[in-house]
């Protein structure tokens, strides 16, 4: 469960996001919606505990059990444009990385990598991935990882559309028992499975 309590983000003196409560739950899909600079972004920085709000409180906890806010991290995957990748690292040195801090569902590497489509690419540099390869490795950590809250920037972003497609496959076969937020530019893409929306823009 995440809860937030009348939360309000303002950098310098500009009020980003204020007088926002709501409870979310597990198994619960929320598209959260408006033009670009409109605060979609810090929105999920807040749920990700990557940012403090300067109002109000956010709280979590599961099976009933408050988790401590500086723990949060630990039940959180996020994909985001703005999030890169050790750029120097493999495919396959990225993994290894990763799955020291989140658990991919207990996938092997083979496995892994077959889901994400990028079999051949096991020992590139991920400096030499295009865009498109790099948003792919990107979701299909978030999103094939064991976590409670899964938080989606964009994720069609840099994506052709055979590759949307095989989000949209991925995504579908993965939000069973997570609470899932995707800040969205295209509806239809990113956030057709989400059953319920926020639009920032009634939160100025």
């Amino acid at each position: 469960m995440v809860i937030l309590d009348n939360i309000g983000k303002k950098f310098k003196r500009e009020w980003i996001l204020k007088d926002f409560s709501s409870t979310f739950n597990t198994n619960q899909s929320v598209a959260v919606t408006g033009p670009n600079g409109s605060g979609k972004s810090t929105f999920l920085k807040l749920i990700s505990g990557f940012l403090t709000p300067t109002k109000g409180s956010i709280s979590y906890s599961l099976n009933n059990v408050p988790i401590n806010n500086q723990n949060i991290y630990k039940h959180v995957a996020y994909a985001a444009p703005y999030i890169d990748v050790f750029e120097e690292y493999t495919l396959k040195e990225l993994f290894e990385f990763y799955t020291k801090f989140k658990s991919l569902n207990n996938l092997s590497f083979k496995e892994f990598i077959a889901i994400i489509e990028l079999t051949n690419t096991k020992d590139k540099a991920l400096k030499n991935f295009s865009s498109g390869m790099r948003q792919r490795v990107k979701l299909g950590l978030s999103i094939l990882s064991k976590t409670d809250i899964l938080l989606l920037d964009e994720p069609t972003s840099n994506l052709d559309k055979h590759a949307i497609k095989w989000y949209q496959e991925l995504i579908t076969n993965h939000l069973k028992d997570r609470i899932v937020f995707v800040a969205s530019n295209a509806v239809d893409e990113e956030s057709f499975f989400c059953k319920e929306s926020i639009n920032i823009l009634n939160y100025k």
